[in-house]
């Protein structure tokens, strides 16, 4: 019996505090976030919005002290709060006039609340819609939200802006303003409008309208506008070009098909291809992207630059294989029906992996920004879910360049070999033209690809040129090294076509002599 009376007490305990907080102020307000986490169904940043505006304040100072809460009452002279924390806060005189209109009780000071909160909470609660193509996995500033609350209601429609302070622990960033907007079923992204960004010594600067979970954005990847320009210029002339000269490649090849072509010619046409639609597909990609509705046809477009990436990708792998069997097998290297294997391993592998991925709906419009509001941006038909992306383009080309990168290793120690033979008879020419196989063959093995992990740093801006450069015209490469093994090849049947021809004349010769 005394057991039953205890379980109807606890039951009877918890209705009436869970009605207690729906109703009213229950909760200490540095309670409020561990709290929801632990006892609320709702969306965090909801829960933790609607207990902020409800909450109680302890009346003794030593209760509620915690290092990511910050209480002040404030007033008109002193309406700036430095958290001590890489955090300044500016109320304007506006909103402390529409708080008081609307606080109860004291009409000389209201109530900041300040709450450093962990982006994962916004994270596990954000809506498929992303304002201006921001991913679900944002890098934040200091890794945390600032979430402000001035009073007991709403604080928005300002024409004093508030200004928060984001003290810059690196002077390489860009990043852009945000706040946390709410939807119906009260989840949520993050949004740009009513705030504007600034930097002020080094400090990222947010003026806002209203007052909410404020965050700022990081992009160390993305350049200044005028370097967006004149990057967007380069990659547009570089794959017009490329989409030239890899035709061109093809048109040659085609047009020697019924000669008898080496494995590495062939594997080199394929490349070709891979290249000259990759190149199409990327025009088409940046073209469509700034049409208006075209939701389905940009996620096609993001599937078909997707393939045609991993297609290079994985011919240059097969470049690095073939150049494995040419050096270091050397002999016993025959495989039966070699070219059709290498053919469903170039082309097969790219489309088994994006249909999984278009099941997935990984595709659709990708925007690039700037740190500043109404700044150029750059859209493209991609992928947009960024663990998709990690996977199949970072983490794939980090495997192809750790193979190539040995293959290339092994062609070095050759090198050299030969190399210190040929200085033996200073044969000068030699290492001109040995230097010259290298850079093709480092074009070849998709070396310049690599250039894409080094764009982030204190190099970050030259090394984007450069990627875009060397990738941008890697067709004309391409066909350079094309051009360059085509016209050796007949070289060396005319030196042994000739040959033959003195050795038959010779042995006629000797013939006639002993005769």
């Amino acid at each position: 019996m005394r057991d039953l009376y205890c379980l109807v007490l606890w039951i009877f305990s918890n209705t009436i505090w869970t009605v207690t907080f729906s109703t009213g102020p229950s909760w200490f307000c540095h309670q409020v976030p561990e709290n929801c986490m632990k006892n609320s169904s709702l969306p965090l940043p909801l829960c933790i919005e609607q207990g902020m505006r409800q909450c109680t304040q302890p009346k003794s100072r030593l209760i509620g002290q915690s290092p990511d809460y910050f209480f002040k009452r404030i007033d008109s002279s002193k309406a700036t709060f430095d958290t001590e924390k890489g955090y300044i806060i500016n109320i304007s005189d506006e909103a402390l006039q529409r708080s008081r209109s609307k606080q109860e009780g004291d009409e000389d000071s209201v109530n900041l609340i300040v709450s450093l909160l962990n982006k994962t909470i916004f994270m596990a609660s954000s809506s498929s819609h992303i304002e201006k193509g921001y991913k679900t996995d944002p890098v934040l500033h200091g890794r945390n939200v600032l979430g402000i609350w001035l009073g007991k209601n709403e604080v928005h429609n300002l024409s004093q802006p508030v200004q928060l302070r984001f003290r810059n622990s690196s002077e390489n960033e860009s990043g852009l303003c945000v706040y946390w907007h709410l939807d119906e079923n009260g989840r949520g992204n993050w949004r740009t409008d009513g705030c504007e960004t600034s930097i002020d010594n080094g400090d990222f600067v947010c003026s806002c309208n209203h007052l909410s979970f404020f965050a700022v954005l990081i992009s160390p990847q993305i350049p200044e506008a005028s370097h967006i320009i004149h990057l967007n210029y380069i990659s547009y002339v570089g794959s017009a070009l490329s989409i030239a000269f890899t035709a061109l490649m093809i048109v040659m090849f085609l047009c020697q098909r019924k000669k008898k072509c080496e494995h590495s010619v062939f594997i080199h046409v394929q490349l070709s291809c891979s290249l000259f639609l990759l190149h199409i597909s990327f025009l088409c990609s940046v073209w469509f992207s700034g049409e208006g509705d075209t939701g389905s046809v940009c996620q096609a477009l993001g599937l078909l630059l997707h393939w045609c990436l991993l297609a290079t990708f994985t011919w240059t792998a097969i470049e690095g294989f073939n150049l494995y069997l040419l050096l270091v097998r050397v002999f016993n290297i025959y495989i039966k029906r070699y070219m059709l294997k290498l053919s469903l391993v170039g082309w097969g592998v790219p489309t088994f992996t994006v249909m999984i991925c278009g099941v997935t709906k990984a595709y659709g419009k990708y925007s690039f920004h700037t740190d500043k509001e109404n700044s150029t941006a750059t859209s493209l038909c991609w992928v947009t879910t960024p663990t998709v992306s990690y996977i199949t383009v970072n983490g794939y080309l980090g495997l192809v360049l750790l193979f190539n990168m040995a293959m290339l290793a092994v062609v070095l120690g050759k090198m050299r070999k030969l190399r210190s033979q040929a200085l033996q008879v200073k044969d000068q020419r030699r290492a001109w033209k040995d230097w010259v196989s290298l850079l093709g063959l480092c074009c070849v093995l998709g070396v310049p690809w690599g250039m894409a992990f080094f764009t982030h740093g204190p190099l970050s801006l030259t090394s984007l040129y450069v990627f875009t450069v060397l990738n941008g015209f890697q067709g004309i490469f391409i066909f350079i090294w094309f051009l360059t093994l085509t016209c050796q090849t007949r070289k060396e049947e005319h030196i042994s076509s000739k040959g033959t021809i003195q050795v038959s004349f010779q042995s006629n010769e000797e013939y006639v002599t002993t005769r």
